[in-house]
């Protein structure tokens, strides 16, 4: 099973590279996006614990 994993882990790499060099303007804007669903869902927990406190 660890062959299953370094060769989809290796396809999705081959993927990004491949994404980022034909389509550099779409790769940024998926990149940007998941930042900012990290950045709201760490937003969302403090807001949550703030909450909790008060």
């Amino acid at each position: 099973m660890k062959w299953v994993k370094r060769i989809l882990i290796t396809a999705v790499v081959v993927f990004a590279l491949f994404y980022m060099v034909s389509r550099p303007e779409d790769a940024a804007a998926a990149v940007q996006g998941a930042f900012d669903a990290v950045w709201g869902a760490i937003a969302s927990v403090g807001t949550f614990f703030t909450s909790l406190v008060s």
